[in-house]
């Protein structure tokens, strides 16, 4: 069973791929080691009109994902969704939803997070909350 799959099979949902939901293209770097990441993500974050290391810049990441999440919402009928992407995917929506500027202090506080928003309103009930206590 594929993995995005496996939320849907557990609920009996229906699953919807998109491939602009995908992360932030950072094809140019490839695997940096995890300090090295940090440091160019702080910058993919603090700058987000300019490309970073030839990584796609955040605002265009940023427009594609909200692109993505609107074409999804346009033919979705009644009840809940879950959008699950990469970290920075949420990080980038939360702040378009929120209509403040991209900064990585919206990001998650470590991997395994999610936030929630209302439809149709598309208000956000609350930033960032653990699926799973850390530990």
């Amino acid at each position: 069973m594929p993995k995005h799959a496996i939320l849907a099979a557990r609920f009996g949902i229906g699953v919807e791929v998109d491939q602009d939901l995908g992360e932030n293209n950072r094809s140019a770097t490839g695997f940096l080691p995890p300090a090295e990441f940090d440091k160019v993500a702080d910058a993919f974050f603090a700058d987000p009109e300019k490309g970073v290391r030839g990584w796609e810049r955040a605002i265009d990441a940023q427009q594609r994902i909200r692109r993505a999440l609107d074409r999804i919402l346009a033919h979705h009928g009644s009840g809940d969704i879950a959008v699950v992407a990469h970290g920075a995917v949420g990080t980038l929506l939360l702040c378009s939803y929120l209509q403040q500027p991209i900064s990585r202090k919206a990001d998650q506080p470590f991997q395994g997070h999610y936030w929630t928003a209302a439809l149709p309103s598309l208000m956000v009930q609350h930033s960032w909350k653990p699926i799973a206590p850390r530990g």
